[in-house]
């Protein structure tokens, strides 16, 4: 038996896998510590009503032999995919076919099996600090090359940092792949709607596709910062949109997600022969769920929660900034980046912030060489758990 030897060169090192073996050091070593964790982006706040009891409804149809049902389309439900084009494009000017969207269990799964679409000699470019699993899955698929000095060979990182203002170089190369996120995970940051052509022009200048995750356009406030990447003249013919109920509604338990593979990309039908192929559909209940999100009332609780994060994305902002630290994001993200005072590397002040305040943040070195230097911090807690880690930064 032969095996995929690429998945021996992934470095035994796993981001939230380190930070998740120091926590469990640290709460062996004080029991009795409370630990404010704001280190791993999952939402706190309980799903809205009106989403639960429209779980709760398909469910019991499928205690009746009237309304039970099977396997679904591979390609999503229809009333689901109606919703998000009636609520999530139709809005912004955008006009898609029914059969350009793609149901899955989430953005995280598309995001890796995107990969199987591209040869493996295609070159990637990706941000810096970038979210570990867009290089994961190139590594897995053999287009990495190999492990030099904390970076993939094969790989061109794009710098994306407070000297360039987080607005990130277009590639010295031609990639045949492009990963953008924005709102940026980790950083925050976004791009504007000129910034953002720019990338779409050279994409389509030079025969590349960008992957674009939005994972979390719900927390833009910027009226200049596009909501989708199909707001941008071009953007059919060179980009896949990957979004998410997961910040967007809370369904990080639930799991589900959509892409859009514009027909112009001329990656719709493989897109749809590998669904057909790979996956047996979304959950029916986490269909209907995503669905209840398009509903005034779903749309009402939804927008609660997320005003929840942005009021404690912008208390962290405000304390953090008034105590003389450099912070950047949290103003159309729910994520604060960090600059560690005195020079500080990014463990060691991961290290100071979980012994001297008990509180466990993300290394941004992590996300990156370009992530030294930098913590992320999350705004997915109560207003009360945010006050009191800015509490004890204050004192520490």
């Amino acid at each position: 038996m032969n095996i995929n030897t690429n998945f021996n060169k992934l470095p035994d090192y796993y981001l939230f896998t380190e930070i998740n073996n120091r926590k469990k050091t640290f709460e062996q070593a004080h029991p009795d510590a409370r630990l404010i964790k704001l280190g791993v982006g999952d939402v706190t706040l309980p799903l809205p009503r009106t989403i639960v009891d429209a779980m709760h409804q398909a469910v019991e149809e499928l205690a009746h032999i009237e309304t039970f049902r099977g396997y679904g389309l591979e390609q999503g439900s229809r009333f689901l995919r109606h919703a998000v084009i009636d609520n999530d494009y139709k809005p912004l000017g955008i006009n898609l076919d029914i059969d350009e969207v793609f149901i899955s269990d989430g953005a995280g799964s598309d995001l890796g099996n995107l990969s199987e679409l591209f040869s493996t000699n295609n070159r990637v470019a990706v941000l810096d600090p970038v979210y570990p699993a867009y290089i994961d899955t190139n590594v897995i698929a053999g287009r990495a090359g190999e492990w030099i000095n904390g970076r993939w060979s094969e790989i061109e990182y794009l710098p994306c940092t407070a000297e360039n203002n987080f607005v990130p170089p277009l590639p010295k190369s031609k990639p045949d792949i492009i990963y953008l996120c924005f709102p940026n995970n980790p950083t925050g940051t976004t791009l504007s709607r000129s910034q953002l052509q720019d990338w779409v022009n050279f994409a389509i200048q030079n025969h590349s596709i960008i992957i674009f995750d939005s994972a979390y356009e719900i927390f833009i406030q910027d009226p200049d910062v596009p909501h989708s990447i199909y707001e941008i003249w071009g953007a059919d013919q060179c980009a896949i949109e990957v979004r998410s109920y997961s910040k967007t509604a809370g369904f990080t338990s639930v799991r589900c997600g959509y892409t859009i593979v514009p027909k112009a990309t001329g990656l719709n039908q493989m897109w749809q022969r590998r669904q057909c192929t790979k996956y047996n559909g979304t959950s029916y209940i986490s269909q209907r769920g995503a669905q209840a999100t398009y509903t005034p009332q779903g749309k009402a609780g939804i927008m609660h929660n997320i005003n929840y994060y942005k009021h404690n994305a912008s208390l962290f902002l405000d304390s953090l900034r008034s105590m003389g630290y450099q912070v950047y994001g949290g103003v159309n993200s729910p994520y604060l980046w960090l600059r560690t005072p005195d020079n500080l590397d990014s463990w060691t002040f991961f290290d100071l912030l979980l012994n001297k305040c008990q509180i466990l943040c993300a290394p941004g070195v992590g996300f990156g060489k370009c992530g030294e230097g930098y913590v992320r911090l999350s705004a997915f807690a109560s207003h009360e758990t945010t006050q009191e880690a800015i509490n004890r930064i204050k004192q520490m």
